[in-house]
């Protein structure tokens, strides 16, 4: 049986989405990150950074996203894109951490740090367009409908997942192919599927998160 254990608005919704496009039997173990279940020990064996996902599969646990995105595209023979399209997917697969860590450092500051005074203005502004920068590099780059000209892959979920997060940080209306891109994830049975599964909202609660405005210099 293949377990994952899952967050809601993770990264973690990767692996959900991709087992549903894989069309495989899995249990889901939901998780919270307002309790300490992620630091129990049990967890952590599974997962030593102690976050989500942890996929207990064939055997053993794995606990990177992109790893699993690439363990279960190579080892179940699908979303691979061709042989000779192999260096652009991992490429891609790759891409998906520099968008990530955008979203990241943005949800940290906006989110998490639940104090004002412990928060960056300069950063939170500085964030916001280096994630809409790696985002307009998913729009000259883009092969055609998907990532790649073959079609729906596994780079695809990887990258997608930053780019759904992070069109609450930074507006999209400049980016009409990212926009569409994401118009077509959101069609998609088992996206649809996974997002049924993911769990209610409790990180990102708004819409929309803008970057606060500088203030002026007296």
């Amino acid at each position: 049986m293949i377990r994952l254990h899952h967050v809601a608005q993770t990264r973690s919704f990767r692996v959900l989405w991709m087992l549903e496009e894989l069309g495989l039997e899995f249990e889901l173990v939901p998780h919270s990150f307002f309790d300490r279940s992620l630091r129990e020990p049990a967890y952590l064996a599974l997962s030593p950074a102690g976050r989500v996902p942890a996929l207990e599969i064939d055997g053993r646990c794995l606990s990177e996203s992109g790893a699993i995105l690439q363990y279960l595209a190579e080892t179940r023979g699908a979303l691979t894109g061709t042989a000779g399209e192999r260096p652009d997917w991992l490429e891609w697969l790759h891409y998906a951490e520099t968008v990530g860590s955008h979203v990241a450092n943005l949800t940290q500051h906006h989110i998490i740090l639940r104090d004002p005074s412990m928060r960056s203005p300069t950063v939170m502004r500085l964030e916001a367009k280096r994630l809409e920068k790696a985002l307009e590099g998913v729009e000259r780059r883009m092969a055609g409908d998907w990532l790649l000209a073959s079609g729906f892959s596994a780079a695809d979920i990887a990258v997608s997942y930053g780019a759904l997060i992070g069109q609450r940080f930074t507006a999209l209306d400049r980016l009409p192919r990212v926009a569409g891109w994401l118009e077509r994830i959101a069609a998609r049975p088992a996206f649809r599927r996974a997002a049924a599964r993911d769990g209610a909202a409790a990180i990102y609660t708004q819409a929309f998160y803008p970057p606060p405005e500088e203030t002026p210099h007296a």
